[in-house]
């Protein structure tokens, strides 16, 4: 179980903090590519009306995280007018998990350390992986017990399965348009769960 906010990494609840920093990060969103070039694994872009419909956002949203360094596109990044902003599968469940944080009021300084975090986790971790908080931090724990000693804490108020929040943003998509990124191509209908299936036998051999 790890935490973020307010400078401090938790263990168990009830221990003291430790003044280290937010999250002891498994790296800070380096397994995307470069800037203005697509991570190696994604082939698949979403545009900015289409990750704002996945994931329940405004465009003004959408935008203001983007130039403010919050969520940023990993696919492709806008330079200047005339360019378009390609997201990711990961970037859009980004999204809409940052929606639900700040819908329910937790401070944005511990949002931040959160997406941080998720840039740094495997694909594949995110499926299970709960995202607790009290309001003032967020504490990531990948078992039923966890998020049962953070609640008997009194350090969960409420939670995120990310899980859930994959699925639904999946669902979304299937119904939306993607973008190729190698040639453009405009994807009606792609479900990215045949992307990640793909991705996941590749890595299986």
């Amino acid at each position: 179980m790890r935490s973020s906010g307010d400078g401090a990494v938790g263990g168990a609840p009830g221990r003291s903090p430790v003044e280290s920093g937010p999250y002891p990060l498994h790296g800070d969103g380096n397994a995307r590519g470069a800037v203005g070039q697509p991570a190696p694994e994604e082939t698949v872009g979403y545009r900015g009306p289409t990750a704002c419909a996945a994931a329940g956002i405004t465009y003004r949203q959408l935008d203001y995280w983007a130039r403010t360094g919050l969520v940023e596109p990993s696919v492709r990044p806008a330079y200047g007018s005339g360019t378009q902003r390609l997201y990711s599968f990961r970037d859009v469940v980004v999204l809409k998990i940052v929606k639900r944080f700040l819908d329910t009021g937790v401070a944005l300084q511990s949002i931040r350390a959160a997406v941080r975090h998720l840039g740094g986790r495997e694909l594949a971790d995110l499926e299970r992986m709960t995202l607790m908080s009290d309001g003032a931090t967020v504490y990531e724990c990948s078992s039923p017990d966890e998020v049962v000693d953070l609640l008997q804490g009194g350090q969960g108020v409420f939670g995120i399965a990310v899980g859930v929040v994959w699925r639904d943003v999946e669902a979304a998509l299937s119904e939306l348009h993607g973008e190729r990124v190698d040639t453009g191509e405009t994807l009606v209908g792609h479900n990215p769960a045949d992307e990640l299936a793909r991705r996941r036998r590749d890595r299986a051999v």
